[in-house]
């Protein structure tokens, strides 16, 4: 089996536009985009990208304030990730092609993910 090494690259939130259309007009094609909390009020967003089995990843790292840009301008069906940022972790997307406006996902608990619950507590 030959495997390839897989680049992460981390970027400002400001570059990502540019940094994915770079992607797209290499004719590299969306693969996901996955959110994870990563400290008290910080969260890590990776969006990957595949050619010819090679997979390029840019992230970036923001915090619940931070409004990141859409990209479902290059990639139309990246609103579903990006949905799925904001219902579940409270990331703030500008410009989602499809927006659901928080009514993508159905949960008991505003913002599931991007909350930190002490055991015994109600969030």
């Amino acid at each position: 089996m030959i495997t390839q090494e897989q680049s992460i690259t981390p970027i400002d939130v400001g570059k990502l536009i540019g940094s994915v259309e770079q992607c797209r007009n290499e004719g590299y094609r969306l693969v996901q985009i996955g959110c994870t909390k990563v400290g008290d009020d910080a969260f890590e967003i990776n969006y990957s990208f595949d050619k010819d089995y090679i997979l390029k990843n840019l992230r970036i790292t923001v915090t619940a304030e931070t409004e990141v840009p859409s990209i479902t301008g290059m990639y139309w069906g990246a609103f579903v990730y990006e949905n799925e940022m904001h219902d579940l972790f409270g990331i703030q997307v500008k410009g989602i092609n499809i927006d659901f406006k928080g009514t993508f996902f159905r949960t008991s608990v505003k913002y599931p993910f991007g909350v930190t619950v002490v055991k015994g507590e109600k969030p």
